[in-house]
C-alpha cells in the first residue's frame, strides 16, 4: 500500500497528478479509479464539453475585496468545490478516507463520504467534525435491500455530525465496466466495504426458467420514488439526489422536496453514450427555475471548469478522480494540493474574467466555442 506524503516533483495541476498517479497506482487499482464504462465515451466527453465552452470575458471592472465564497444548504462556503463520494480509497493510498477528510478539513472544501468507504464513517467524522473552519461533510447513500439496515445506516450518520444524505439514483447496478474485467478486479486484502459489514445477504428470488439474474434479482430491490418519500419521513437531514439528468426527473425530485441535485452521469461509470453533464446542467437549471440548489461534477480540471459551471447555474461543483490521483501521489498532502490548485485556478480565472464574485458572473460569460 502507497504510503508516500511529499508531493511529486513538477506536479503544477490536476493533469500532472493524474499523469503521475499512473506511475503510482497498479493496474488493479488504475482500473477502478480511472475506467468508465464500456467503451468509455462519456469519461472522455466530460472534460470535453467543458472545453467547448467559452468564457466571453468583461475587462477594467473593479476587483478589489472579491472572494470566491457561496451559500449553500444555509451555510456560507468559502468555495464551490466540494470531494464527491469515492469508494475504497485506502486502494490509492494508506491515508485513505482519513487523509480526504483532513485535506478537505484544511482547505475548506465540503466532503462528501461513500457508502463503500474503507474507513468506518464514524472515524471521518471524528478526525474532522470539531475543526471550525471545515466545509460540510455529507454521507452519500446507496440504498440496500434492507430498509432497517438503510435506518441503521442513517442513524450513525447522522450521531456523529454527518448535515446532509447525498442519495445516488443513477447506479442501480454497475456499468459495463471493461477496463476492470480486463485487468481482473478484485479488492485486495483488508480493504472493504466497513460500513455495509452488518447487511444481512440480500436474499435469494425465487428461480424459474428463463428469468434474468439481473431484472429478478438485483433490481427487485432497486430505488423507486416511493423510496425518496420514505427517506424523506425517515430523516431530518436534507436529502440530495445525485445522478439526475433528465428535467423531468428533476421536476419530480423538486415536488418531493429534497434539498437539492447533482448533476452526474457517475463519472461515466455506469451507461456509457450518457450526454457530458455540462450540456445537462443548464436544462436541469432550467427545469427547476431556482427551486433548488443544483451541484455538478463529471470532468472538471481547471478553475476555467468551476467558473463555467457556476455561469451555467451550478451552486457548486464536485470533483472525484483528481483528488484520488492527489491521494494516490502523496495522501493527504496531495488531496490538499489538488483541491488549493483548483481554487486557485478559480481566483485567477475570476479576475481575468471581470468577476469579483460568483453573484457577479454576467449572463453571457460563457459561450459554445466554434471549433
Amino acid at each position: 500500500m502507497n504510503t508516500r506524503t511529499t508531493l511529486p516533483e513538477g506536479v503544477i495541476s490536476l493533469p500532472d497528478h493524474e499523469a503521475h498517479a499512473r506511475g503510482v497506482l497498479d493496474a488493479n487499482a488504475w482500473a477502478y479509479f480511472a475506467g468508465g464504462a464500456a467503451d468509455e465515451h462519456t469519461l472522455t466527453a466530460n472534460s470535453a464539453a467543458w472545453q467547448r465552452l467559452r468564457l466571453h470575458p468583461r475587462v477594467l471592472r473593479p476587483m478589489a475585496g472579491g472572494n470566491t465564497r457561496v451559500t449553500l444548504l444555509g451555510r456560507s462556503l468559502a468555495h464551490p468545490i466540494l470531494l464527491a463520494p469515492v469508494a475504497y480509497q485506502r486502494m490509492a493510498h494508506a491515508d485513505g478516507e482519513i487523509g480526504t477528510a483532513l485535506a478537505a478539513s484544511a482547505q475548506e472544501a465540503g466532503l462528501v463520504l461513500s457508502t463503500q468507504a474503507s474507513t468506518p464513517l464514524e472515524a471521518v467524522a471524528d478526525a474532522i467534525r470539531h475543526d471550525p473552519g471545515r466545509g460540510p461533510l455529507w454521507f452519500q447513500l446507496y440504498l440496500q435491500h434492507d430498509r432497517g439496515f438503510n435506518l441503521e445506516l442513517i442513524r450513525r450518520a447522522e450521531a456523529v455530525g454527518y448535515e446532509a444524505l447525498v442519495l445516488t439514483v443513477d447506479a442501480p447496478c454497475n456499468g459495463a465496466r471493461d477496463r476492470e474485467r480486463r485487468a481482473g478486479f478484485r479488492l485486495p486484502p483488508g480493504i472493504s466495504a466497513v460500513n455495509l459489514s452488518r447487511l444481512a445477504p440480500r436474499p435469494d428470488p425465487a428461480r424459474h426458467p428463463h428469468q434474468s439474474a439481473l431484472f429478478d434479482g438485483l433490481l427487485q430491490h432497486a430505488p423507486t420514488w416511493d423510496d425518496i418519500a420514505w427517506l424523506r419521513a425517515s430523516t431530518s437531514l436534507p436529502l440530495i439526489l445525485k445522478g439526475v439528468l433528465h428535467p423531468d426527473d428533476a421536476r419530480e425530485a423538486a415536488r418531493l422536496a429534497v434539498g437539492g441535485l447533482i448533476v452526474s452521469n457517475h463519472g461515466g461509470r455506469t451507461l456509457d453514450t450518457l450526454p457530458p453533464t455540462a450540456e445537462v446542467l443548464p436544462e436541469i437549471v432550467e427545469a427547476l427555475g431556482g427551486s433548488l440548489p443544483v451541484l455538478v461534477d463529471g470532468g472538471i480540471r481547471r478553475g476555467t471548469d468551476v467558473l463555467k459551471a457556476m455561469a451555467l447555474g451550478a451552486s457548486a461543483v464536485l470533483i472525484g478522480r483528481p483528488y484520488i490521483f492527489g491521494l494516490a501521489n502523496a495522501g493527504a498532502l496531495g488531496v490538499a494540493h489538488v483541491i488549493r490548485l483548483l481554487r486557485d485556478e478559480l481566483e485567477i480565472a475570476m479576475a481575468l474574467s471581470g468577476c469579483r464574485t460568483l453573484q457577479d458572473i454576467p449572463a453571457d460569460l460563457v459561450r459554445i466555442g466554434r471549433g
